[in-house]
C-alpha cells in the first residue's frame, strides 16, 4: 500500500526549497523532526478539502476498514463532534427530533458538543453501577424504544469503555435498524478491533458511525484518529463529513500526525494482523495465569488488563504505585481499578517483564470497602444553558444543591460523575470525595 503523504513530505524535505511559508522553524531542527513538519503548500493537499495526497491516503484507510474513513489530527474528540453534528443535520434533513439516547459513561467531549449543538439528551439506564461502565442491554433498549413517545434520532454508546468492557454492538444495531434509529459508537479504545482474527469493529458489527483514536491502540502519533461512516448510510453523511470535521477542527492540522496515519495504512495492511493475533493470545495466557495467582480481572477487551485491585488487597492507586516502582506505568487507576493497555508494539520481552512483576506482588487481605453507588442527579436546566451560564469554581465539599456548569473531569478517564445542568446532591459529594475531586464549576446563584 502506497504512502502518498509520507512520500510527498520526504521529497520536499530533501529538495532544498527555501521555506518562505509556515511553520516558523523553517525545517531547522530543534527536536529533529522539523524537516517533516509542513503546512498546506502546493501539492500537500488540504485535510478538509482533500482531493490529492490526503484524499488518496484516506481512500487507502477506507479500503482497510471497509467503510468511508476520514482522518482527524485532533483525536477522537473531533470525531465525536463531527458525528453529533452530522446527526443533528440529519435530524433536520429527515424531519426528526434532535434527541439522542446515550450511555452515561460518555466522554466529556460528548457533553461539551451537546452544549454547542443544543441537543436533547436522555441517559440510558445501566446494568451495573460504575460510572465508567454502563452496559446497555439490547432487550431493554427495544422495550424502551417500543414505549417511547418520541423516537431518538440516534443511540450513542462508548465501547470499549475505560475498564475494557465492550457492548453487544451487533444485537444493539439490529434493534436500532428495526426502529430506524442511528447507532453511534465512541470506539476510541478499539481501532485495533477490525484486525482481530474475528473482527469486532463497530462498523462491521452494524454501527452507523464511529470514531477511533488510532493513537491509543495503533502505532500512530498522539492525536491521530479516524471518523468512520458505514457504507450502508445515505450519501448525505459522507458528503457532509468533511464539513462536519472542518466546523470543529483546526485549520492547521499537523502534517506529522497525517504522515503517521498515512504510514500506518502500510503497516496495517502488511504484518499487523498476524502480530496482533499473536499478542492477543499472549495477553489471554497472561490473564489466565493472573487469575490463578488470585487476581480478579474485569472486562473482555483483548488488549486491556483491568485489575479489580481491592480483591487482591490494594486500592487501585496503591497497586499502580507498586507497578510504577517496578518501572511500569499504567494507563489509569482509581480507588478500585488499575488498567494496563498493551499493543503488539510492547513485544514478548515487555509482556514477560510485566508478567514477572505482577506474579511477584503478594496478595493481601481483601479490602471490603465499596465505592458510593452512582445514580442520576436531578436536572435543573439543559446542558447548553448550564454550560453557557456565568459560573464560579468552588470547593466540591461545599457544592450541595448547586447546579454543575462545566465538567472538570480529568483525562483519563474524562467521564463526568455529574453532568452540566444537574443538581449536586449528597451522593454526588460522596462520589467527589471518593474519587478525589476537590473543585467543581457551578452556575452562579
Amino acid at each position: 500500500m502506497k504512502t502518498p503523504i509520507c512520500d510527498f513530505v520526504s521529497e520536499y524535505s530533501k529538495s532544498g526549497t527555501l521555506r518562505m511559508h509556515m511553520p516558523g522553524h523553517k525545517g531547522k531542527n530543534l527536536l529533529g523532526i522539523e524537516h517533516l513538519d509542513i503546512t498546506e503548500i502546493k501539492g500537500a493537499d488540504s485535510l478538509y478539502e482533500a482531493d490529492g495526497i490526503i484524499a488518496e491516503s484516506e481512500k487507502n484507510a477506507s479500503a482497510l476498514f471497509g467503510c468511508k474513513t476520514f482522518y482527524s489530527a485532533e483525536g477522537s474528540s473531533l470525531g465525536i463532534r463531527a458525528m453529533l453534528y452530522l446527526t443533528s443535520l440529519y435530524s433536520k434533513e429527515a424531519n426528526r427530533d434532535k434527541i439522542i439516547w446515550a450511555g452515561r459513561n460518555a466522554h466529556k467531549t460528548f457533553i461539551n458538543t451537546v452544549a454547542l449543538l443544543d441537543l436533547d439528551i436522555e441517559w440510558l439506564s445501566s446494568e451495573n453501577g460504575s460510572y465508567l461502565s454502563y452496559t446497555v442491554c439490547a432487550d431493554k433498549l427495544e422495550e424502551k424504544l417500543k414505549m417511547a413517545e418520541r423516537l431518538p434520532t440516534a443511540i450513542y454508546l462508548t465501547s470499549p469503555d475505560y475498564l475494557g468492557n465492550t457492548a453487544d454492538i451487533k444485537a444493539l444495531s439490529a434493534i436500532c435498524k428495526k426502529y430506524g434509529v442511528l447507532l453511534l459508537v465512541d470506539n476510541a479504545h478499539g481501532a485495533y478491533l477490525h484486525f482481530l482474527k474475528e473482527p469486532k469493529h463497530p462498523i462491521e458489527l452494524g454501527a452507523d458511525m464511529c470514531c477511533d483514536s488510532a493513537h491509543k491502540t495503533l502505532p500512530v502519533l498522539t492525536g491521530g484518529a479516524y471518523l468512520h461512516i458505514s457504507n450502508a448510510l445515505p450519501h448525505f453523511f459522507e458528503n457532509n463529513a468533511k464539513m462536519a470535521l472542518a466546523l470543529f477542527g483546526s485549520t492547521s492540522p499537523s502534517y506529522l500526525i497525517l504522515q503517521s496515519l498515512d504510514k500506518a495504512n502500510q503497516y496495517l495492511s502488511d504484518s499487523y494482523k498476524t502480530r496482533l493475533c499473536s499478542t492477543a493470545k499472549e495477553i489471554e495466557s497472561l490473564k489466565i495465569e493472573l487469575i490463578k495467582k488470585g487476581y480478579n480481572l474485569v472486562g473482555n477487551e483483548e488488549l486491556k488488563i483491568t485489575f479489580e485491585t481491592k480483591k487482591y488487597g490494594y486500592t487501585g492507586i496503591e497497586f499502580a504505585e507498586i507497578l510504577r516502582l517496578n518501572g511500569i506505568e499504567c494507563e489509569f487507576c482509581d480507588p478500585d481499578y488499575t488498567v494496563l493497555m498493551l499493543t503488539p508494539e510492547n513485544g514478548k520481552e515487555e509482556i514477560t517483564r510485566i508478567k514477572e512483576v505482577l506474579l511477584s506482588i503478594e496478595k493481601k487481605t481483601v479490602i471490603s470497602s465499596l465505592p458510593p453507588k452512582i445514580h442520576l442527579p436531578k436536572k435543573a436546566m439543559s446542558i447548553r444553558e448550564a454550560t453557557l451560564s456565568p459560573n464560579e469554581t468552588i470547593d466540591a465539599k461545599n457544592s450541595l444543591g448547586r447546579v454543575l456548569a462545566f465538567s472538570n473531569a480529568a483525562c483519563p478517564p474524562a467521564v463526568p460523575i455529574v453532568v452540566s445542568g444537574e443538581i449536586i446532591d449528597e451522593n454526588a459529594i460522596k462520589c467527589f470525595e471518593y474519587y478525589g475531586i476537590e473543585k467543581c464549576c457551578v452556575v452562579k446563584s
